[in-house]
């Protein structure tokens, strides 16, 4: 997919992806389960000299866990022996759910949250505006489709409230952004 070889280019030099490999296992606090590598929010990771870049896009732009991830990054990286370490956060090209790896999608339904269906629209690619869709959102609990948006803003900007209408539990959503 374009999207995610534009996302997480991983590194080819064994230096950078040593770093990569160290980054990748920062986890989402907001979603535990997954890392910043099944987010898709790690974009890159270079080591010149004895300077390590790595570079995180928010999955929207005031993202409160944004300031915990990059201190998580800093902390695994120093804790490796990394001196010089930053971390910079980019909003241009701006995340979307397409950059998410399935392995991710598939622990946050372990989790009890659904994953994001479909693929977000890319600039020039499609119709321009919203386009109304009835959506159905399969119960991560029991499979059903007989599901309900409760909330269009759920515990985070970024996930929606619904109700399964046959096992009666809310859940999670996890927007297609």
């Amino acid at each position: 997919m374009l999207h995610e070889a534009i996302a997480r280019p991983r590194p080819a030099d064994a230096a950078s992806l040593a770093a990569w490999t160290l980054a990748a296992q920062v986890v989402d606090p907001e979603i535990p389960v997954l890392t910043i590598e099944d987010l898709g929010v790690l974009r890159s990771v270079t080591v010149t000299n004895d300077a390590v870049a790595v570079t995180l896009t928010p999955t929207y732009s005031g993202c409160p866990a944004m300031d915990a991830m990059r201190d998580d990054v800093l902390e695994v990286l120093a804790s490796a022996g990394y001196e010089n370490v930053s971390v910079r956060l980019v909003l241009s090209p701006a995340w979307t759910t397409d950059w998410m790896s399935e392995i991710g999608k598939n622990k946050l339904r372990e989790y009890g949250i659904a994953a994001p269906t479909g693929h977000a629209t890319v600039r020039g690619s499609g119709p321009a505006g919203p386009i109304r869709l009835t959506l159905a959102v399969k119960c991560p609990r029991c499979s059903s489709l007989n599901t309900r948006e409760l909330a269009h803003f759920g515990s985070t900007s970024c996930k929606s409230l619904f109700e399964c209408r046959d096992c009666l539990e809310p859940f999670d959503y996890f927007k297609v952004l």
